[in-house]
């Protein structure tokens, strides 16, 4: 398929352009950058040697018309105005916000500007969401952090309180952009822990509660606080919630367990097993483990991923296989790359 990564300079089009070189059916023939056009592709990115003498163009000169599928890698509010003049054929993943939110007032509230509209949720472990996008042509590709949590509490939401889901989650680096940040620059990050939206406010809370509410049929409410780790890559979510029923960490765990038995993306990891960041570089998995708090009568859930695969690039060619018909882990790594 004739594909386009739109917004290929940032973290997550980088990572789009290392699946993608080897992906077998997406055949990438236009890479665009606004900021660094003309510019080659290896001058940002310096380890994809294999495109070569390549550069980046820009949007003006991308001929929609003879593509079949185009990954949108572009900051949040920017992808809607550029998907309505793609051709309705052209199938889409955007793996930017403009599209994940149902309620207006909720994008106006942790987005602002005006509301896009809504396509179908791509995060294909929930219950149902495959079928749904497989029936589409154009998914909004969930937030890193949104997926780590969603993943990681729906199969409980049976057996908790979802009105007191409590979330605390670090991230590396890469999950705040590539622009030029003081706060962000190595001296500033090493060697040290920061929470960042605090009080409830991240984008991705919206997000995670719509997904959840989907899921169980009712209102979902998460408490959220993002931690900014000093790592380029990877997300740890500790989860908690109040049981509603009597159960212990071998019966929460069997649960889980059967929940994601099928899916080849989610590990839940034998008991004692510890999710760990550094294991899913480079890969499309997620870790899970669980156990329960019977001191406190709460359910605890321990998520990794890495935010640029399953996060970010890794789900979104997850998603263009499943809207192409296509294996869905196709150019997609299980392994991650280890030390």
């Amino acid at each position: 398929m004739k594909t386009a990564v739109i917004g290929a300079s940032g973290y997550a089009g980088g990572e789009l352009l290392r699946l993608l070189a080897i992906h077998p059916h997406f055949e990438v023939v236009s890479i665009t950058a606004h900021s660094n056009s003309g510019e080659l592709i290896t001058s940002v990115h310096p380890h994809l040697t294999g495109y070569g003498s390549a550069s980046f163009g820009s949007i003006k000169d991308v001929d929609f018309d003879a593509l079949e599928l185009v990954f949108m890698a572009l900051p949040h509010g920017e992808s809607a105005a550029l998907a309505a003049s793609i051709p309705d054929h052209v199938k889409i993943v955007d793996l930017g916000g403009d599209f994940r939110l149902l309620d207006a007032s909720q994008w106006e509230k942790y987005y602002g500007g005006t509301h896009a509209g809504a396509w179908v949720y791509g995060l294909p472990e929930l219950k149902g969401a495959r079928t749904k996008i497989a029936g589409e042509v154009r998914v909004a590709n969930p937030g890193c952090y949104a997926t780590s949590i969603a993943l990681g509490i729906a199969p409980a939401l049976g057996f908790i309180d979802s009105q007191d889901i409590v979330v605390v989650a670090a991230s590396g680096t890469t999950g705040a952009g590539r622009s030029a940040k003081i706060n962000l620059i190595a001296s500033e990050v090493m060697g040290s822990l920061t929470s960042y939206k605090f009080g409830g406010v991240h984008q991705h809370t919206p997000e995670i509660e719509q997904a959840l509410s989907t899921v169980a049929g009712k209102e979902v409410r998460v408490s959220f606080t993002p931690i900014l780790a000093p790592m380029p890559r990877g997300i740890l979510s500790t989860i908690t919630a109040k049981l509603t029923q009597p159960m212990d960490s071998q019966q929460a765990h069997a649960i889980f367990a059967d929940a994601y038995d099928d899916e080849n993306f989610v590990d839940v990891l034998p008991m004692g097993v510890l999710p760990k960041t550094g294991a899913l570089t480079g890969s499309n998995k997620v870790q899970i483990q669980v156990a329960v708090d019977s001191h406190t009568n709460r359910l605890i859930v321990s998520v990794a991923l890495d935010n640029l695969g399953k996060g970010a690039a890794g789900q979104a060619i997850q998603n263009a296989n499943i809207i192409a018909g296509f294996d869905e882990g196709a150019g997609l790594s299980l392994d991650g790359l280890g030390i």
